[in-house]
């Protein structure tokens, strides 16, 4: 028997909600969460992504993703790094040194349903699925490639744009605004 410390009252608090994959498709989402992660095999380190679902029937669902940056397999670090490219063009964020530069900007990937690695042993009828990012893609009016700013740029004085007011189209998210 545990003690709780305190008392609780289930009545006052959601109940979690069943663990369900999101069907295959394509999904507009943002990088919330990132940090560098050791391999399991401890050889490596990994970018472990958790993105949002930002819009549609399924918005605020999380999705995860990690690219293995270090490894002693070449193969594998390359198709981390054209992943890592595909994010940046995606984001428009093309010089990256903290994956926090890639937080909060929207994107569009291909979700997949596949079957669950660690289940390999099993036969196929007992296999759990988990969900797979096969792409990453630009979303509709996002804008394009950043590029770090030049060195030696000489800076141009000039107003700050006028800040817009907020209108209905305020509710629409940037990405879906004409302009």
């Amino acid at each position: 028997m545990a003690q709780l410390n305190q008392h609780f009252d289930a009545s006052a608090v959601e109940p979690a909600a069943p663990f369900e994959l999101l069907p295959p498709g394509k999904y507009a989402v943002q990088i919330v969460q990132s940090e560098m992660r050791p391999t399991k095999a401890g050889t490596g380190q990994m970018l472990w992504l958790e993105m949002d679902v930002v819009e549609g029937p399924h918005q605020g669902r999380k999705i995860w993703d990690q690219l293995n940056l270090v490894n002693p397999n070449q193969q594998t670090v390359e198709i981390a790094q054209r992943t890592l490219s595909a994010i940046c063009h995606a984001v428009g964020q093309l010089q990256v040194s903290d994956s926090e530069q890639l937080h909060l900007r929207p994107m569009l990937i291909t979700l997949a349903v596949e079957p669950d690695k660690r289940d390999e042993h099993l036969p196929p009828e007992e296999r759990r699925k988990q969900n797979r990012v096969k792409g990453y893609a630009p979303l509709g009016n996002a804008p394009g490639p950043r590029t770090a700013p030049a060195a030696a740029a000489v800076p141009r004085a000039s107003a700050p744009p006028p800040r817009p007011t907020a209108t209905a189209s305020a509710a629409t998210p940037p990405w879906r605004r004409a302009g």
